[in-house]
């Protein structure tokens, strides 16, 4: 397959993530198919985020006109009808084309690709989260069907493998949402239930400040604890599965928690930028996943 610009510069965004999105040690075709999906789930992401590289090269594909490049309703509303086509048809865009005998070799559904286009649309809409139940119906939508499909692709969903996968998903949404409180408020949007904003005396003025203060401090480290105990109850997907996969989901779990310490690192001060781990602070969170401990 012939790699267009666009695609490649959205695959590339994998090394940045939190966790191995598509590591060598796994089976040449895992890979091709994870990074599919990965594909997917970063553009859609970019065009709801507004981060679409510049030229309106992914517009063109999706055949919405130049002038309504910036409208990302519409450009979401046009990627969920190539989307579509991955079923029933042939794709515009290449990262679906990419991902269409993935969706074919394993017996993909619809629902979960819509559910992360739903997240997307709701992030055009909803810049507030009232409860943290409010939260969880969000991650319901941007997080946890990365996890259905990684155990879709690999053959290995249960009920309770995806009720578990859920768990760690969610764990690493509210992980990239204290991370990114700078980057999000820029976006107007702000990911801390405003009810728990309340409950620490903070205003949306002080996650503005350069620095952050105490009451921002002790919000951060409260939600960080609500991740934490989420990681705690999906860690067991680890365990129920065997050799190479068994160590992909170690790095989605041990990734959750070496951000965590990372941001803990920082004293919980995540204004300044995100704090990340390094590659030696995720490998050395690998070990005691695997072995079911923390």
């Amino acid at each position: 397959m012939t790699v267009t610009d666009p695609e490649r510069g959205t695959l590339a965004k994998a090394a940045d993530e939190n966790f191995p999105v598509a590591p060598l040690f796994l089976p040449r075709d895992w890979r091709t198919d994870l990074m599919a999906v990965y594909g997917f789930a970063r553009l859609v992401d970019d065009i709801g985020d507004g981060d679409l590289a510049p030229g309106g090269a992914d517009a063109r594909l999706l055949g919405v006109p130049a002038d309504r490049a910036d409208d990302r309703l519409l450009m979401l509303d046009a990627f969920e009808e190539d989307l579509r086509r991955v079923f029933d048809g042939t794709p515009r865009h290449p990262l679906l084309l990419r991902l269409q005998p993935t969706v074919r070799r394993r017996s993909l559904t619809p629902e979960p690709f819509l559910g992360l286009i739903a997240a997307n649309r709701q992030d055009q809409l909803v810049g507030r989260y009232e409860t943290y139940d409010d939260l969880l119906a969000y991650c319901e939508l941007s997080a946890n069907p990365v996890g259905r499909l990684v155990l879709a692709v690999t053959g290995t969903g249960t009920p309770e493998r995806i009720r578990r996968s859920d768990a760690v998903c969610t764990a690493l949404q509210i992980v990239e949402h204290l991370q990114d409180v700078a980057e999000d408020l820029g976006r107007d949007r702000v990911y801390l239930p405003a009810e728990d904003m309340k409950r620490f005396h903070v205003q949306e003025a002080d996650l503005a400040a350069p620095t952050a203060n105490a009451s921002v401090r002790a919000l951060i480290a409260f939600e960080a604890q609500r991740a934490r105990d989420l990681l705690r109850e999906g860690a067991p997907l680890v365990g129920s599965v065997r050799g190479r996969l068994r160590l992909l989901l170690a790095g989605f779990v041990a990734g959750g928690r070496a951000a965590l310490r990372a941001i803990a690192a920082a004293e919980h001060d995540v204004l300044p930028g995100p704090p990340k781990p390094g590659k030696v602070d995720l490998l050395r969170e690998v070990g005691p996943t695997l072995r079911g401990e923390g």
